[in-house]
């Protein structure tokens, strides 16, 4: 096991935080998704492609490289639904489609992955009489199916072109792609807390749907290891954010970073952010070499690393004095992209509760 980084990641790293910093800098992150910064991301970067494997067009990487690209997206605050096309990306990657993921790779295909609550009534069921998605029998890959439910938040919903949802049919779960431009599907945008990445409630009314396949195990865990790697994007980047004030701010004839009670917050922060991204290596490391250590490993990564990341997003407003406090100011940006990503996947004590399962505690 080797946790720091390669040649080759290093360099990734390079390429997208120099890319990210001249093309979505953050004052332009206000504006919100821009199309053409996302078709630049995956058009000169491959970032859409990169666990895409190869013989589907994408770069075939593993959760290592992915790690790093996160976490240079997260420093960034990305607006726009390219955590959501990761998410769907990963469980295609359980379930592989060539059509959607030789899409997602050439970028093409913005896709996004619902997360229903285990008490979801989204279900799937024959398609109508003379479809042309009738062929194939329910729950068999491939076969035409219609889709029914109501999907209360769906990251990147307003953005998507594809939903990848889990329905129930009535031999088990299965993976179904949805046109989110088709009929049947009613998309409203939410008012989230996170002004850069939008949400939507997505009602699905008999909307025609392709079967992947069975769902596969394995996809929540994988999912948990991805925003992992951005929450570590996003404390890093808010750490070195008030560092760099602390050396330049005066006050009563000092530099902030030479008081007592500065310092040592920051010395605080800083064992965060080291904490947190050993924990991130080792849970992308698990996700490529280890499937046994793999959900301890994700269950750990959310238990911690969520939670640093909002704590030193809201310390480093509250180092900035007033000013962190200002619509201006880009601290409230980190707080609130921290906020959103901490409870994304669930709050911070469930994941806990699965790892003291996981641990036999």
């Amino acid at each position: 096991m080797k946790l720091v980084l390669s040649q080759e990641q290093q360099e990734l790293r390079a390429a997208v935080r120099a890319f990210l910093a001249a093309a979505s800098p953050l004052p332009k992150v206000r504006d919100g998704y821009d199309r053409e910064v996302y078709a630049r991301l995956n058009g000169e970067l491959g970032l859409s492609g990169l666990i895409v494997p190869e013989e589907y067009g994408g770069a075939g990487a593993g959760f290592a490289e992915l790690a790093v690209a996160l976490e240079e997206t997260g420093a960034a605050l990305l607006p726009g639904p390219f955590l959501a096309t990761v998410f769907a990306t990963i469980a295609l990657t359980r379930v592989p489609d060539k059509e959607l993921l030789t899409g997602i790779a050439e970028g093409r295909v913005v896709a996004t992955l619902a997360q229903p609550p285990a008490d979801s009534d989204v279900t799937a069921s024959s398609g109508s009489p003379g479809s042309s998605r009738d062929s194939g029998e329910l729950g068999e890959a491939g076969g035409g199916v219609t889709v029914r439910g109501t999907l209360a938040q769906v990251l990147g919903g307003m953005e998507a072109d594809v939903l990848v949802v889990p329905a129930l049919t009535g031999d088990g779960v299965v993976m179904t792609a949805v046109d989110l431009t088709g009929p049947g599907v009613t998309r409203t945008a939410l008012e989230t807390l996170d002004l850069t990445r939008g949400q939507a409630q997505v009602t699905l009314d008999d909307a025609p749907a392709r079967v992947i396949g069975p769902a596969a195990p394995g996809v929540g865990d994988r999912l948990a290891v991805a925003l992992a790697a951005e929450q570590l994007g996003v404390l890093r980047a808010a750490l070195d954010a008030i560092v760099a004030y602390a050396k330049i701010r005066v006050a009563f004839g000092r530099y902030i970073g030479s008081y007592q009670g500065v310092k040592h917050k920051l010395a605080d922060m800083h064992c965060k952010l080291e904490q947190a991204e050993s924990i991130v290596r080792f849970a992308a490391w698990a996700a490529d070499e280890s499937p046994d250590e793999l959900p301890a490993a994700a269950a750990l990564a959310q238990a911690y690393v969520g939670r640093a990341c909002f704590e030193v997003a809201r310390d480093h407003l509250l180092l900035y004095g007033g000013i962190g406090y200002t619509w201006e100011h880009d601290a409230h940006l980190f707080y609130k992209r921290a906020k959103a990503d901490e409870v994304l996947l669930g709050p911070p004590r469930i994941h806990r509760a699965r790892l003291a399962d996981l641990l036999e505690l």
